[in-house]
């Protein structure tokens, strides 16, 4: 055994390395090698929005409060739900007046900018 000091990028690491001989290097490699890790379960599919127009994040957050459910009737400009982006809180409103065919989001949920919020027909 072998104890070397290495320095990476200005930290000092102590290493020890193991000398063997050829034939445990054939050996080791002629193992068979470990089975892959099982994948990981795919993601749920993101709730399908319902027909209309689609209310989109227009920035990354956290949903504060969501103000509107499936088929309530919403007028252009009302508030549909809060945003919470950069610890400001955004109005997200409706673009046009219509009844809400789907609300794909809940209430602490975390959106990506242009995810799908609501949609309204």
């Amino acid at each position: 055994m072998k104890n070397y000091k290495v320095n990476v990028n200005g930290t000092e690491y102590a290493i020890s390395i193991e000398l063997i001989s050829e034939q445990e290097a054939k050996a080791a490699q002629a193992a068979p090698a470990a089975a892959p890790a099982p994948a990981a379960a795919p993601a749920a599919a993101p709730a399908a929005a319902g027909e209309g127009e689609k209310i989109a994040a227009p920035m990354p957050g956290t949903i504060l409060s969501v103000n509107v459910q499936n088929g309530d009737a919403v007028k252009k400009g009302q508030v549909l739900m809060i945003l919470e982006a950069m610890k400001m809180e955004n109005e997200i409103m409706a673009g046009c007046d219509g009844t809400v065919t789907s609300v794909c989001v809940t209430k602490g949920a975390t959106v990506e900018t242009g995810a799908v919020l609501c949609t309204i027909k």
